[in-house]
């Protein structure tokens, strides 16, 4: 399996959508990976996996940032949830 690492700048909506659905209320020190890359460079990730790969994502500011932000994305506004009403729902469908 390839383990690859992601910068924020990389992430795709999939990758992130794998961030915050294991970590919803985020990442803990225990979470953290360290290791030194191959230009000897000290990196802090997490990691997520899919069937194909194994990704660790950098930990930055940034990447807080766009997990906070995507899932605020996933919310509906209370504009919507107002104005949905539940004499709008057929209550009695045929199951």
């Amino acid at each position: 399996m390839n383990r690859i690492i992601v910068d924020y700048k990389k992430l795709t909506p999939e990758i992130l959508d794998l961030l915050v659905e294991k970590f919803p209320d985020g990442y803990g020190i225990r979470d953290i990976i360290k290791f030194t890359n191959h230009k000897g460079k000290y990196v802090e990730a997490v990691e997520v996996s899919t069937n194909d790969a194994i990704y660790l994502v950098k930990i930055s500011d940034e990447l807080v940032d766009s997990m906070e932000s995507h899932e605020e994305e996933e919310i509906l506004p209370p504009e919507i949830v107002e104005d949905i009403k539940i004499d709008d729902v057929d209550l009695e469908t045929d199951l």
